[in-house]
């Protein structure tokens, strides 16, 4: 036996006899949590100063609503009275709104406003999702150039089609009806563009599994898109239904009979032919302003979330 074949075992030798350590469960690094860092740092400053700056800005918008609020509650003498602008020298009462609620016909108005609103909400909220889902999941000629001029118009301001739409309105003969005050407002580029982006958010795969069980266009956006928007199209809701109800422009124009007055036009109207009068001024805007402000408590996280999830809050 050579002494190469003996180095050789003792060797293996020596590797068997070495004792077998377990092995070690490979490390796992600790995951970092994703965490949103304010603007000014992490800091218990930063988070006083953030704090402070959102109690400023609220404090100032608060400002005029409060103000607005102590009015409604005043006599006209304290309402013109400087010196008692907190504190009325002869106490809140309701003569301001007694007054608006005797001088105009303000049931009809509320009721023709909430006809109004609720009839733009509806076929905006209709049209502009069947618009969002054209855009977004079919393909036809000029379809990018049609999408560029729909952007596009969401930069033209409402005041500059008064004329052409009275026009139009003029050579239907629809002047002086609901259908007039109705039709002009249902035209919501903004909101196409919006329900557009969120459609595109919307994963592919839902559409391949509906077309393979046989379902055209309609079907997969009645059955299959559009339950799943319900947040984004209540959000787009409570905005449209927030504009046509504080419109004052289009209604006053298209329409002269008092019985189709929206709430803004006939409070206007009430206003003008008595005067300027502080009392009953604010309390006609506090109840132009009530419905609103129910509507917002009921559906304020469908508005945050629809701010969140399109970029309207600079995201």
């Amino acid at each position: 036996m050579t002494s190469t074949d003996t180095g050789s075992r003792a060797a293996a030798a020596r590797q068997v006899a070495r004792p077998i350590r377990p092995l070690r469960p490979p490390m796992r690094r600790p995951q970092s949590r994703t965490r949103t860092n304010l603007t000014l740092g992490e800091s218990r400053t930063a988070r006083v100063l953030a704090l402070t700056a959102l109690t400023i800005g609220a404090l100032i918008w608060l400002l005029p609503m409060s103000w607005a609020l102590l009015t409604a509650f005043k006599s006209e003498a304290d309402a013109s009275d400087p010196l008692n602008w907190f504190w009325p020298e002869n106490g809140f009462t309701l003569e301001g709104f007694s007054a608006v609620w005797e001088r105009g016909d303000l049931p009809l108005w509320m009721l023709n406003s909430l006809l109004i609103a609720a009839a733009v909400t509806v076929i905006t909220v209709l049209v502009s999702a069947m618009a969002g889902y054209a855009f977004s999941r079919t393909r036809f000629a000029g379809r990018r150039w049609l999408f560029v001029l729909t952007v596009a118009a969401v930069l033209v301001p409402p005041q500059i089609l008064i004329v052409p739409w009275f026009q139009q309105m003029l050579s239907l003969h629809l002047l002086d009806t609901y259908a007039a005050v109705i039709l002009p407002q249902t035209v919501a580029p903004a909101m196409v563009f919006i329900l557009k982006k969120h459609f595109d958010s919307l994963p592919q795969e839902l559409e391949e599994a509906a077309r393979i069980d046989g379902a055209g266009h309609w079907r997969i956006f009645w059955s299959v898109l559009l339950p799943l928007s319900r947040p984004m199209l209540a959000a787009v809701a409570i905005f449209v239904f927030i504009g046509a109800w504080n419109n004052f422009l289009w209604p006053f124009v298209s329409t002269s009979d008092p019985s189709l007055m929206t709430l803004p036009v006939g409070i206007t109207a009430v206003k003008d032919a008595y005067g300027i009068q502080y009392a009953q001024s604010m309390a006609s805007a506090v109840l132009a302003a009530l419905p609103l402000v129910v509507v917002f408590v009921f559906f304020q996280r469908h508005i945050v979330k629809s701010v969140a999830t399109t970029g309207l809050g600079g995201q």
